[in-house]
């Protein structure tokens, strides 16, 4: 469960002087070996019993639609956080695949899907996003519950992610809270996501699935649908 206090440890690692050892988290998807996981990506607080035992796969389809030197997803692959997939055919059919138009929303509950078959992000221009996210797509599609973006190109949008934000969210909401802390970490406005949505993550993070419909609303009314 993502606490207040554990949400605010998290912050912690993107105080400038704090520098993520991104080497934890390459080759994702693969088994850790306990010593990796003792690492500085580690939660302030976390001992050896509450740690994850791996990193969930990380995929991403690139329609290559953005600037590459703001692309979110370039980055990612850059530092091997992420695999990039050569077609939508590639899609694991029992991944989670980060769709917003999707009925289905993303969980807690869907830990273990995550854990044992990945998440995978469409990354592409929300200016021609509707083109893309309602094609017939391979995978478990879902979206997530609403979340502001804390990018400068959407700030404060609801809804409207960058690829980063959208994977670090899935990976929080799922129980993965240090995977999420490499993807953000590469991010000067990392923090800035986080410290937008505190009170959604934590309450979404401890909710069932059908109370996400519900909270969506307490948080962001004017927003839904």
């Amino acid at each position: 469960m993502l606490t207040s206090r554990s949400l605010c440890s998290f912050r912690k690692l993107f105080r400038p002087e704090r520098k993520v050892q991104l080497s934890h988290y390459q080759m994702v998807g693969h088994q850790q070996s306990d010593d990796i996981l003792q690492g500085d990506l580690i939660l302030p607080g976390t001992d050896r019993t509450t740690v994850e035992p791996f990193v969930p796969k990380l995929m991403v389809y690139e329609f290559r639609q953005d600037d590459p030197k703001k692309c979110t997803s370039a980055r990612l692959r850059k530092f091997r956080l992420v695999r990039s997939l050569p077609s939508l055919k590639r899609i694991p059919p029992s991944a989670v695949v980060l769709n917003p138009t999707s009925s289905r929303t993303l969980s807690p509950e869907d830990r273990e899907l995550v854990q044992r078959d990945g998440l995978v992000a469409l990354d592409c221009s929300w200016n021609m996003s509707e083109d893309i996210f309602y094609r017939n797509i391979p995978g478990i599609n879902k979206r997530l519950p609403i979340l502001l973006a804390g990018n400068p190109t959407n700030y404060g949008i609801a809804g409207r992610l960058s690829t980063a934000e959208a994977l670090a969210a899935a990976l929080i909401l799922t129980g993965f809270q240090q995977p999420a802390s490499a993807i953000l970490s590469l991010f000067k406005w990392g923090e800035t996501f986080l410290s937008l949505n505190q009170g959604p993550l934590e309450s979404y993070a401890a909710a069932k699935s059908p109370e996400l419909s519900g909270l969506e609303e307490e948080f962001f009314g004017s927003h839904r649908g």
